[in-house]
């Protein structure tokens, strides 16, 4: 059979919602929905070059997407990165090849040098990713929560002397606050692509404008009036939630005010009605994987981040 491989219709809704059923599908740990599906074209920076393939059989059935693109924050130029998920009942129809393929040549055309995709720790997608001459980096870990059951850590009677909890909605006239705090964060993670933001308003159209973001849900630390941490959820509007990014400014580490927003969240996420609570972690990041075990967030999967160099076999 063959598979045609085309772009994402974002005005088509049905289209839209065939990438959001292959990606639940493929990777059921993802937070994901038809608006932030269509989010990622309409917000996406133009230097980001961001493109979402589907692959689709001649019956019209979409078996396959892929989303590849410049790594938007960077600070080497030429970062590529590309997703691919195939439908595991449509597995052998040669889709995952074919999107693998238009979207390396989709980064090339725009000065790619390294392509990056993450893949998970499965025998099969391992040997397609090493046949197709990438080679394996840093791992993460996918972990679950399961909020109808879990008993979540209390919260405290009070708060510490000067600090205060505020959800993300309070800094709807300002969100710059945050930005700063997820900059300085995000810098400090570990990974195999770095990532610096400098870009104010790439990151209002990127992540506070994102549909997924539960401002709401979002929870944030000042102490003496400054923001100084967050725990960012996100969530698909029915049952699942997750942490987005979870950080403290360098100045303020080691309190605990991570975890009393990461805590907040959990538990005003828990009485919105969501069941399932997801998140990520670098397998090297062990203050957070500490942390998430203190929710009670177990391992439910794992992936490694692969990269090839762009004009090689």
């Amino acid at each position: 059979m063959t598979v045609l491989i085309r772009d994402l219709r974002p005005d088509d809704l049905r289209d839209v919602e065939s990438v959001v059923r292959v990606r639940r599908a493929a990777l059921p740990f993802l937070i994901t929905s038809a608006r932030d599906v269509a989010h990622e074209l309409a917000g996406a920076h133009p230097d980001r070059h961001h493109r979402v393939l589907v692959a689709e059989t001649p019956g019209g059935e979409v078996v396959g997407s892929a989303q590849a693109g410049i790594a938007p924050y960077s600070p080497r130029p030429g970062q590529g990165y590309v997703n691919a998920y195939v439908d595991p009942a449509r597995r052998g129809l040669g889709a995952g090849r074919l999107l693998l393929r238009a979207a390396e040549e989709h980064l090339a055309a725009r000065g790619a040098v390294d392509s990056y995709a993450w893949v998970l720790d499965e025998p099969a997608h391992r040997a397609f990713a090493e046949r197709h001459g990438y080679r394996p980096g840093r791992s993460a870990h996918f972990l679950r929560l399961d909020l109808t059951e879990a008993a979540l850590p209390a919260l405290p009677d009070a708060l510490p002397a000067g600090v205060e909890l505020l959800p993300a909605t309070a800094f709807a006239a300002d969100p710059r606050p945050l930005f700063a705090i997820d900059a300085e964060t995000t810098a400090d993670e570990p990974g195999d692509v770095a990532a610096e933001f400098d870009d104010y308003e790439h990151w209002m159209a990127d992540t506070w404008h994102n549909p997924s973001l539960d401002k709401e849900l979002t929870t944030v630390a000042l102490v003496d009036g400054k923001a100084v941490a967050f725990s960012a959820a996100r969530t698909d509007g029915a049952t699942r939630y997750g942490s987005a990014m979870t950080g403290t400014l360098r100045a303020f580490r080691g309190r605990g005010l991570a975890k009393l927003a990461k805590n907040t969240s959990l538990h005003r996420a828990r009485a919105a009605g969501y069941t399932q609570a997801f998140t990520g972690n670098d397998s090297g990041n062990d203050p957070m994987l500490a942390i998430n075990r203190w929710f009670g967030y177990e391992i439910c999967a794992t992936e490694t981040r692969y990269t090839r160099k762009l004009g090689t076999q």
